[in-house]
């Protein structure tokens, strides 16, 4: 790693030197630098992180062997796609209501391993894996580092809301790997339009094609086909894409980069962050358009009003969807393990997927065994989550550093959004696409405690020490926590041992 540290530009995290000043005393955004030099190097780091990230997702991933929590549904609408050529229609839960995008990915690992427990869970384990590889390689372009792109990817592998979601066949990590992904390519896509921009002319020149957003609006589509909770990450990070646009016509002397961001960028935003999602999402649809007997698929047959003049599938799909928006916005059932997102950043209340009340009676060695499932984040990284966000948004105000932005805007969509629909039930595991976020959050902390490049060696390795043990304590914390992230079979003194609050029971 030491050739790691000293490949880290000057501005490889916030806090790592001081900030540029204009002549009146403003700090000016972290300037655009070049990738580290170390790309083999990061590379074999990432392979390395992300094949460890799987065995601990894949691992045992068959047990336990009945559905689990909405794996009766997700499971099983899965299955349905596959075998009714694409579409589900399942009248005994009334009518599906989530689009099927996720389902299909379902119904992948069931066509490939059967319609078992490995089947339904293999394509979560897979999408998880590729979370921790895509968050390296995203966290190492936001920080020009190396070691913090590794770090990254250690904290992400170590979650346990992240495995167990990655275990078991449940929607949210499916839409964390679309969401990722696509703020992943707008990530590179910034990088390209400051590297391929020109100032000619008053408005700033032309960048050309810009298929790195148009890949990232496809994706953040995808990620709404999954579960509509995606279409406010679509739109706070469409949003971010035109103002890095800004950003980029500024810092390269652009005498009207507003008029050259609305003439030049926004017509190309119009395509990639409305057409080309619209055009992903209904083409998730496409099972239901061409099932016959998929769900209310003839509704338009028999229905007519205001709306008539559009094609009858289409009313048929927005009246669908206008019962899907009712359920969702009116759902009130009590449940056990419901939560309030205000609980979700300490780990509050975690969600049960899996207790049977007498798994073995001497297996263990003990007079009471115990075998669990807990879906609950592993504490000594989600107590770090709510000043990652206080950090976040010291450097973006302050310091104009728009990393700061980027966790700030994910923090909004995956978080303060759930506040818009109040009384609602809610579980902890719908923070899964924002993990990933406020994992850069935590990262670019640790960018501040490593120190700038151009610090003295003993501070630098002050810095590299505090990280490690940080990392340490995360993997140990995790590991601690295996037996009931795994449904492992353990004494009820060692159960008790891993429950640390009562809201965890």
């Amino acid at each position: 790693m030491a050739a790691t540290l000293e490949a880290a530009p000057p501005d490889a995290a916030p806090g790592d030197g001081e900030q540029p000043r204009t002549h009146r005393g403003r700090v000016r955004p972290v300037e655009h630098r070049p990738m580290p030099p170390d790309a083999a190097l990061s590379w074999v780091i990432t392979i390395l992180i992300t094949l460890i990230a799987g065995v601990v997702r894949l691992w045992g991933i068959g047990f336990p062997d009945p559905k689990q929590f909405d794996e009766i549904y997700y499971a099983t609408e899965g299955n349905e796609i596959l075998h009714n050529g694409g579409y589900e229609n399942n009248p005994g839960y009334m009518f599906i209501v989530h689009p099927p995008l996720g389902k299909w990915l379902v119904a992948a690992g069931i066509s490939v391993f059967g319609d078992n427990s490995t089947g339904w869970r293999v394509p979560a384990a897979i999408a998880g894996t590729l979370c921790v590889a895509i968050l390296i390689r995203v966290t190492r372009r936001m920080t020009r580092s190396t070691l913090l792109g590794a770090a990254a990817g250690i904290l992400l592998a170590a979650d346990g809301l992240s495995i167990v979601q990655s275990r078991f066949a449940l929607l949210d990590i499916f839409l964390a790997v679309f969401v990722l992904a696509g703020f992943g390519c707008l990530v590179v896509d910034r990088d390209r339009m400051r590297d391929r921009l020109a100032a000619v002319g008053p408005y700033g020149g032309r960048v050309g094609f810009r298929g790195w957003r148009l890949a990232g609006g496809v994706l953040l589509g995808l990620s709404c086909a999954v579960k509509w909770s995606g279409i406010w990450f679509l739109l706070g990070f469409g949003l971010l894409s035109v103002l890095w646009d800004l950003g980029a016509r500024r810092s390269a002397g652009v005498p009207k980069p507003w008029v050259g961001t609305a003439l030049r960028d926004l017509p190309g935003a119009v395509g990639s962050f409305a057409l080309a999602p619209v055009a992903a999402y209904l083409l998730s649809w496409s099972g239901w358009f061409l099932g016959e007997n998929s769900y209310d698929r003839h509704w338009a047959d028999t229905h007519t009003g205001y709306w008539s003049w559009l094609p009858g599938p289409i009313r048929s799909l927005l009246n669908y969807h206008a019962q899907m928006w009712e359920f969702h916005s009116t759902l009130r059932t009590p449940h056990s393990y419901q939560s309030s997102p205000w609980g979700w950043l300490v780990d509050g209340r975690p969600v049960l997927f899996y207790y049977p009340s007498n798994p073995s009676p001497t297996g263990c060695g003990a007079a009471q065994c115990v075998r669990t499932v807990l879906d609950v984040g592993t504490p000594a990284l989600w107590w770090a989550f709510a000043p990652a966000v206080l950090w976040a948004l010291w450097i973006g105000l302050v310091r104009r550093d728009w990393r700061g932005w980027a966790v700030l805007v994910a923090f909004a969509a995956g978080w303060l959004t759930w506040f818009s629909i109040p009384g609602r039930t809610m579980f902890l595991f719908y923070m899964t696409p924002l993990v990933p976020f406020l994992v850069i959050g935590v990262t670019l902390m640790l960018g501040a405690v490593l120190g700038p490049a151009n610090a003295s060696e003993q501070r630098r390795l002050i810095g590299l020490v505090a990280i490690c043990a940080y990392l340490a304590v995360v993997v140990v914390n995790s590991a601690w926590l295996w037996p009931i992230l795994t449904g492992q079979l353990i004494t009820y003194e060692e159960w008790r041992s891993r429950i640390w609050f009562p809201s965890w029971i």
